[in-house]
Protein backbone atom coordinates (compact mmCIF):
# COMPACT_ATOMS: atom_id res chain seq x y z
CA UNK A 1 0.00 0.00 0.00
CA UNK A 2 0.93 3.64 -0.69
CA UNK A 3 1.24 5.69 2.07
CA UNK A 4 0.67 9.07 1.76
CA UNK A 5 3.58 11.44 2.66
CA UNK A 6 0.65 14.17 4.76
CA UNK A 7 -1.04 11.14 6.00
CA UNK A 8 0.20 11.20 9.98
CA UNK A 9 -2.83 8.21 10.23
CA UNK A 10 -1.62 5.71 7.64
CA UNK A 11 2.00 6.47 8.77
CA UNK A 12 0.88 5.42 11.96
CA UNK A 13 -0.79 2.16 10.79
CA UNK A 14 2.44 1.59 8.95
CA UNK A 15 4.49 1.42 11.89
CA UNK A 16 1.98 -0.53 14.12
CA UNK A 17 2.55 -2.92 10.83
CA UNK A 18 6.21 -3.06 10.35
CA UNK A 19 7.28 -2.39 14.11
CA UNK A 20 4.63 -4.57 16.57
CA UNK A 21 6.71 -4.82 19.20
CA UNK A 22 6.05 -0.85 19.61
CA UNK A 23 2.59 -1.47 20.44
CA UNK A 24 2.52 -4.49 22.74
CA UNK A 25 -0.05 -3.89 25.77
CA UNK A 26 0.66 -5.88 29.30
CA UNK A 27 -1.86 -6.49 31.83
CA UNK A 28 -2.12 -3.15 34.03
CA UNK A 29 -0.13 -1.06 32.17
CA UNK A 30 -0.80 1.80 29.92
CA UNK A 31 -2.98 0.02 27.24
CA UNK A 32 -2.52 1.23 23.25
CA UNK A 33 -6.29 1.29 21.51
CA UNK A 34 -6.97 -0.23 18.44
CA UNK A 35 -8.76 1.22 15.56
CA UNK A 36 -9.66 4.63 17.38
CA UNK A 37 -8.98 7.58 14.94
CA UNK A 38 -9.13 10.22 17.67
CA UNK A 39 -9.73 10.80 21.80
CA UNK A 40 -11.57 13.35 22.33
CA UNK A 41 -11.26 15.38 19.22
CA UNK A 42 -7.11 14.84 19.24
CA UNK A 43 -6.24 13.52 16.56
CA UNK A 44 -4.18 10.10 16.98
CA UNK A 45 -1.09 9.39 14.77
CA UNK A 46 2.50 10.28 13.26
CA UNK A 47 2.74 13.64 14.38
CA UNK A 48 6.44 14.63 13.08
CA UNK A 49 8.91 11.96 11.26
CA UNK A 50 12.10 12.56 9.84
CA UNK A 51 15.29 10.03 8.52
CA UNK A 52 16.19 10.40 12.46
CA UNK A 53 13.03 10.82 14.25
CA UNK A 54 9.64 9.99 14.77
CA UNK A 55 6.82 11.23 17.09
CA UNK A 56 3.97 9.42 17.50
CA UNK A 57 0.62 10.11 19.11
CA UNK A 58 -1.05 6.72 20.64
CA UNK A 59 -4.80 6.82 21.46
CA UNK A 60 -4.47 4.90 25.16
CA UNK A 61 -6.68 3.53 28.43
CA UNK A 62 -5.30 4.49 31.66
CA UNK A 63 -5.19 1.60 34.38
CA UNK A 64 -8.15 3.79 36.16
CA UNK A 65 -10.20 3.46 33.09
CA UNK A 66 -9.93 7.13 31.42
CA UNK A 67 -8.84 7.38 27.99
CA UNK A 68 -6.85 9.67 26.03
CA UNK A 69 -3.71 10.48 24.15
CA UNK A 70 0.15 9.95 24.55
CA UNK A 71 2.88 11.25 22.72
CA UNK A 72 6.06 8.96 22.39
CA UNK A 73 9.07 10.17 20.45
CA UNK A 74 10.59 6.88 18.26
CA UNK A 75 13.96 6.03 16.46
CA UNK A 76 12.99 6.22 12.50
CA UNK A 77 15.25 4.08 11.60
CA UNK A 78 14.77 1.37 14.07
CA UNK A 79 18.14 0.77 15.17
CA UNK A 80 19.00 1.63 18.67
CA UNK A 81 21.51 4.99 19.30
CA UNK A 82 24.83 3.87 20.09
CA UNK A 83 27.36 5.33 23.06
CA UNK A 84 30.59 4.96 23.23
CA UNK A 85 33.84 5.45 25.75
CA UNK A 86 36.99 5.59 24.15
CA UNK A 87 39.59 4.22 26.20
CA UNK A 88 43.43 4.62 25.92
CA UNK A 89 45.84 2.33 27.27
CA UNK A 90 43.70 -0.37 28.15
CA UNK A 91 41.65 2.04 30.60
CA UNK A 92 44.14 4.54 32.04
CA UNK A 93 43.00 7.44 29.93
CA UNK A 94 39.12 8.01 28.51
CA UNK A 95 38.93 10.30 25.38
CA UNK A 96 36.21 13.13 25.96
CA UNK A 97 34.91 15.76 23.60
CA UNK A 98 33.66 19.32 23.40
CA UNK A 99 30.22 19.16 21.04
CA UNK A 100 28.18 22.27 20.34
CA UNK A 101 24.53 20.87 20.86
CA UNK A 102 21.81 22.59 19.08
CA UNK A 103 18.86 21.68 21.39
CA UNK A 104 21.02 23.16 24.39
CA UNK A 105 22.34 26.28 22.60
CA UNK A 106 25.38 25.11 24.43
CA UNK A 107 28.79 23.41 24.13
CA UNK A 108 28.62 20.02 26.50
CA UNK A 109 31.34 17.56 27.49
CA UNK A 110 30.58 14.32 26.29
CA UNK A 111 31.90 10.94 24.57
CA UNK A 112 31.07 10.24 21.21
CA UNK A 113 27.70 8.65 19.89
CA UNK A 114 24.91 8.94 17.27
CA UNK A 115 21.76 7.06 15.66
CA UNK A 116 22.47 3.66 14.87
CA UNK A 117 22.71 3.09 11.36
CA UNK A 118 20.50 0.34 9.60
CA UNK A 119 22.36 -2.06 8.27
CA UNK A 120 25.00 -2.04 10.76
CA UNK A 121 25.46 -4.00 13.58
CA UNK A 122 25.02 -2.25 16.70
CA UNK A 123 29.23 -2.47 17.97
CA UNK A 124 29.66 -1.66 14.10
CA UNK A 125 27.48 1.72 14.21
CA UNK A 126 29.73 2.05 17.45
CA UNK A 127 32.58 1.90 15.70
CA UNK A 128 31.60 3.72 12.85
CA UNK A 129 30.61 6.86 15.58
CA UNK A 130 34.62 6.58 17.06
CA UNK A 131 35.82 6.85 13.39
CA UNK A 132 33.50 9.97 12.41
CA UNK A 133 33.44 11.68 15.13
CA UNK A 134 37.58 11.36 16.59
CA UNK A 135 39.63 10.12 13.96
CA UNK A 136 39.70 6.64 15.70
CA UNK A 137 39.84 3.34 15.09
CA UNK A 138 38.44 0.80 17.28
CA UNK A 139 40.63 -1.99 17.97
CA UNK A 140 38.37 -3.65 20.98
CA UNK A 141 34.52 -3.06 21.64
CA UNK A 142 33.17 -3.86 25.05
CA UNK A 143 29.34 -3.68 25.04
CA UNK A 144 28.35 -1.97 28.80
CA UNK A 145 24.21 -2.74 28.19
CA UNK A 146 20.84 -0.86 27.67
CA UNK A 147 20.21 2.60 28.19
CA UNK A 148 16.78 3.65 28.19
CA UNK A 149 17.40 7.79 27.94
CA UNK A 150 13.81 9.11 29.33
CA UNK A 151 11.26 6.15 29.95
CA UNK A 152 8.34 9.27 30.00
CA UNK A 153 9.10 10.07 26.80
CA UNK A 154 11.28 8.19 24.25
CA UNK A 155 10.08 4.91 23.14
CA UNK A 156 13.96 3.26 21.86
CA UNK A 157 16.67 2.56 23.62
CA UNK A 158 20.72 2.83 23.67
CA UNK A 159 23.50 0.56 23.72
CA UNK A 160 26.68 1.81 25.57
CA UNK A 161 29.94 0.81 24.81
CA UNK A 162 33.49 1.08 26.05
CA UNK A 163 35.77 1.12 22.80
CA UNK A 164 39.44 0.54 23.28
CA UNK A 165 41.47 2.91 20.87
CA UNK A 166 45.34 3.46 20.15
CA UNK A 167 44.86 7.10 19.25
CA UNK A 168 42.47 9.47 17.95
CA UNK A 169 43.06 12.24 15.50
CA UNK A 170 40.70 15.41 14.63
CA UNK A 171 37.62 16.23 15.62
CA UNK A 172 34.32 16.40 13.55
CA UNK A 173 33.97 19.89 13.36
CA UNK A 174 31.39 19.85 10.49
CA UNK A 175 29.18 18.14 13.61
CA UNK A 176 29.87 21.18 15.97
CA UNK A 177 33.15 19.22 17.94
CA UNK A 178 35.14 21.82 18.61
CA UNK A 179 38.34 19.59 20.44
CA UNK A 180 38.96 16.03 21.71
CA UNK A 181 41.02 15.38 24.47
CA UNK A 182 42.00 12.75 27.01
CA UNK A 183 41.79 12.68 30.58
CA UNK A 184 42.50 10.10 33.71
CA UNK A 185 39.20 8.21 34.66
CA UNK A 186 39.18 10.32 37.95
CA UNK A 187 39.02 13.82 36.36
CA UNK A 188 36.34 12.80 33.99
CA UNK A 189 34.31 11.61 36.97
CA UNK A 190 35.39 14.82 38.96
CA UNK A 191 33.76 17.11 35.77
CA UNK A 192 30.69 14.79 36.81
CA UNK A 193 30.73 15.38 40.08
CA UNK A 194 31.55 19.14 39.48
CA UNK A 195 28.68 19.70 37.09
CA UNK A 196 31.02 19.62 34.04
CA UNK A 197 29.51 17.43 32.15
CA UNK A 198 25.85 17.24 32.35
CA UNK A 199 25.39 14.77 29.48
CA UNK A 200 23.22 11.94 30.53
CA UNK A 201 24.39 9.61 27.99
CA UNK A 202 28.00 10.18 28.90
CA UNK A 203 27.19 10.01 33.01
CA UNK A 204 25.64 6.97 32.07
CA UNK A 205 28.73 4.66 30.14
CA UNK A 206 31.07 6.46 32.48
CA UNK A 207 29.38 4.67 35.44
CA UNK A 208 28.73 1.27 33.24
CA UNK A 209 32.66 1.37 32.93
CA UNK A 210 33.44 2.02 36.15
CA UNK A 211 31.45 -0.91 37.51
CA UNK A 212 32.56 -3.18 34.98
CA UNK A 213 35.82 -2.67 36.40
CA UNK A 214 37.44 -0.76 33.34
CA UNK A 215 38.74 2.21 34.28
CA UNK A 216 42.12 2.54 36.32
CA UNK A 217 42.81 4.72 39.31
CA UNK A 218 39.77 5.30 41.92
CA UNK A 219 37.67 7.97 41.65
Amino acid sequence: MTVEKDDPLEHYLKLRRDRPGLFLNEPGGIEILDGVTAVDGVPVGVVYRDPYVTIVRDPVRFPDGRRGTYIRLLDSPGSPGVVTLPLLGGGAEVVLLEHYRHATRACHVEVPRGFGTPGLSDEESAAKEITEEIGATAREIVPLGRLHPDTGLVGGHTELYAVHIDGYGEPARGEGIRRVFSVLPAEAEDLVRTGRITDAFTIAVLARARLAGLLEGVA
